[in-house]
Parts: structure tokens; C-alpha cells; sequence
């Protein structure tokens, strides 16, 4: 099977329930409640677990520090010839039929360019906001919000090109760590666990940390990308700015998804990407991390589209019922360890990182190895 993979240069409530949550189309808007949710077949053709690698087993990647002084504490250098289109041939493969998904386990150990060259160096987060090693990348905002919480710390949404090469690396492989799949190495392969919308909606914070099946940042080593950029794709899925040419219809939302969430039968790879969620979508698995321009140059808080347009940064706050200036107090007084807020106020909780429920807990991805090691699945 041959893979045409591309990225491109140039958020409503979560989206209604169908299973697992790798929706195309028909996501209900900001001012419409999702359905409930319908958890799939209890007869699915395959296992919850992922094959056990056959392959040699590789050395953690280390990471690669940035001395060279263009990036900002906490971001990464990634600099180097980003392809707009690769050719990549799977050698073996499943269809995960409640989700229409073909999922690539194996692919040929070499990607080919069949696209144009484009120079690159950027500035990327190293984890997933609040940018933190042992903290849980933060889920459950809007790409607007999401947009405004970068902007109040200097910097700007990544771009999906940005976030494919980052992750991708200059050999353009499939997933940071080679070329076959390993749901051990970045989080993935959970089972759907059937969310209550309604409750996703109010962000009911018990719901939450039912649904949460992450890690924190940091704590998948093997989930590294040549650049040093950590756990890109699965555990968490990410928001990141949309460059289509606009009139494409992948262009009708400034938000893309990248990288797919912990189930199992999504996309958790570097290329593909969902373009059909719009700016007020958010979701008990989404999350975000921001780029920048390097060496001391001015970031525009601003997405390709939005510059287009010409739109001030005004707007986008009122989109994102916050200001940066919000965000900023917040972030200081979560440093402090006082970003606290009542019951109810979602947007203090949104503004604080703390929709998240007290009962929520992270996958222990060691023992999910040995779990996954003892019982291989039947996956054809």
C-alpha cells in the first residue's frame, strides 16, 4: 500500500459520539449540545492492545538542547528542509471498522520527497502547554483560547507544517521513532470508553478524569523526535493553525487537529491531519503547544489566515471570552499555587488548567508495556 502524505504551507463543543472520536464531518456548533454518546459494539473484531514490536529495540532518543541561544527556555531549534508532500509504502496494515480508518502498522523503512523543499527554522515547545516536564499537558480549551494563552507568554499557535516537521524530523518518517508503530512509545491504543457528552459539555470534572487515559510530559522517553520535541503524537491530541490556500475547502477552519488522542484506531502519526473541527470545538483529549519566531525576532500572535484578513488581536480575545492579560494574572498566580476557583467558574478553571478532576489518573505506561507484552492482539 502507497501513502501520499501531505502538510500544508501556505472549536463548538466536542463533537457528537460517534466512536472512537475521529470525526469527519457534522460536529455540532458552539450553540448546539453534542448528542449523547453511543459506545461502540462490545463485539469489536479487534483487541485493545498493541502488537508487541518484533523489531530490534531501540535506545531512548536524547534530547538535543538548544545552544545556539535562538530559542527562548523551554523551546526547541528545528531548522532544516520541510517536504510539502511524501511518498511513504506500508508493508502492513488493519482497518479499524468503527472508525472507517486504515491503520498503518509497518511502513518500508524510507520516505520519499515527492513534493517541494521549504526552508524552515522555528521555535517550538518541547511538550505539550503549560510546556512543563511532570505536569499533564492541559486539555479542554477552544483554539481560540488556546491562541490567547500563547500569546501571553510571547509566542503564537505552531503551524501544522511546523508541527509535522517537528515531529517528522529531516528523514520524514512516519512516526518520531521510526517506522513501526509502537502504541508503548507515544501513549496510544486505549480502548473507547464511551464519554457522556453532556457531561464533556458542562465540564463536568468527574467525567474528565473518568475519560483521562494520558501521562504527563516527559515521562515517554522513546516519544522523542529527532529535533528533541516530545510526546507529538498520541497521548494527547493537538490544535494547531491551519495554512491551506484559502478556497481549498480544508481552509474553512483556522483550527487543525495533529497527531490523534490515546485510542486505539486513530490516525497517531506525524502527517495526517483533521481539518473539519471549527475554532470553538475543544475536547477532554485536545491540547496545544506554541511556536515562536527565533533568534529574538517579533512573533505575530496572529495564524497565516488571521494576517489575511488583517483581523487585530482584539478580536481574537473577544472570540476567546479572555485577554492575555487574564492569562498572565493566571499564570502568575499558578506559580504562586493560588490559581484557585469555585465550582462553577468554568472560565477560571479554563484560565487556571484546572477542569481536570482530583480522581483523574495517568496511564502507568510500564505496566501497560508488560500488559501489552503478555497479550499481543489479534489485529489483521
Amino acid at each position: 500500500m502507497r501513502l501520499l502524505l501531505t502538510a500544508p504551507l501556505a472549536l463548538t463543543i466536542a463533537c457528537g459520539a460517534a466512536p472512537p472520536p475521529e470525526p469527519s464531518a457534522g460536529e455540532p456548533t458552539a450553540a448546539t449540545p453534542p448528542a449523547a454518546s453511543n459506545p461502540p459494539p462490545p463485539t469489536a473484531p479487534v483487541a485493545s492492545v498493541a502488537p508487541a514490536p518484533t523489531e530490534t529495540a531501540t535506545a531512548p532518543v536524547q534530547e538535543v538542547p538548544d545552544t545556539t541561544g535562538a530559542c527562548t527556555a523551554g523551546m526547541v531549534l528545528v531548522e532544516g528542509e520541510y517536504c510539502t508532500k511524501v511518498e511513504q509504502k506500508c508493508s502492513k496494515s488493519w482497518y479499524a471498522e468503527w472508525n472507517k480508518k486504515k491503520v498503518c502498522e509497518d511502513f518500508e523503512p524510507k520516505s520519499v520527497c515527492i513534493g517541494k523543499r521549504i526552508k524552515k527554522r522555528f521555535c517550538i515547545d518541547k511538550y505539550s502547554w503549560p510546556n512543563k516536564a511532570g505536569e499533564r499537558p492541559e486539555v479542554m480549551n477552544n483554539f481560540y483560547q488556546a491562541q490567547v494563552k500563547c500569546a501571553a507568554v510571547g509566542k503564537r499557535m505552531c503551524t501544522e507544517s511546523e508541527w509535522t516537521f517537528s515531529c517528522e524530523g529531516p528523514d520524514m518518517k512516519p512516526f518520531p521513532y521510526g517506522y513501526k508503530r509502537d502504541s508503548t512509545k507515544c501513549n496510544g491504543d486505549h480502548q473507547w470508553d464511551g464519554p457522556d457528552m453532556k457531561k464533556v459539555a458542562r465540564r463536568d470534572p468527574k467525567e474528565l478524569a473518568r475519560l483521562w487515559k494520558g501521562v504527563r510530559s516527559g515521562n515517554q522517553p522513546e516519544c522523542v523526535s529527532d529535533f528533541g520535541v516530545h510526546d507529538l503524537p498520541a497521548n494527547n491530541d493537538e490544535v494547531v493553525a491551519n495554512e491551506q490556500p484559502v478556497g481549498n475547502w480544508k481552509a474553512k477552519y483556522d483550527s487543525v487537529h495533529t497527531g490523534g488522542p490515546w485510542y486505539e484506531g486513530v490516525r497517531n502519526q506525524c502527517r495526517p491531519k483533521i481539518y473539519t473541527h471549527d475554532e470553538g470545538f475543544y475536547y477532554y483529549f485536545l491540547g496545544f503547544r506554541c511556536c515562536s519566531e527565533p533568534d529574538g525576532k517579533v512573533t505575530d500572535p496572529r495564524t497565516p489566515h488571521q494576517r489575511t484578513k488583517k483581523w487585530d488581536f482584539e478580536r481574537i480575545e473577544r472570540l476567546a471570552n479572555t485577554t492575555r492579560a487574564e492569562v498572565k494574572e493566571a499564570l502568575e498566580k499558578k506559580a504562586k499555587g493560588t490559581c484557585s476557583c469555585s465550582a462553577r467558574d468554568v472560565k477560571c478553571k479554563t484560565l487556571c488548567g484546572s477542569l481536570l478532576g482530583p480522581e483523574a489518573k495517568d496511564v502507568d505506561l510500564k505496566k501497560l508495556r508488560e500488559e501489552r507484552a503478555k497479550a499481543p492482539p489479534a489485529k489483521k
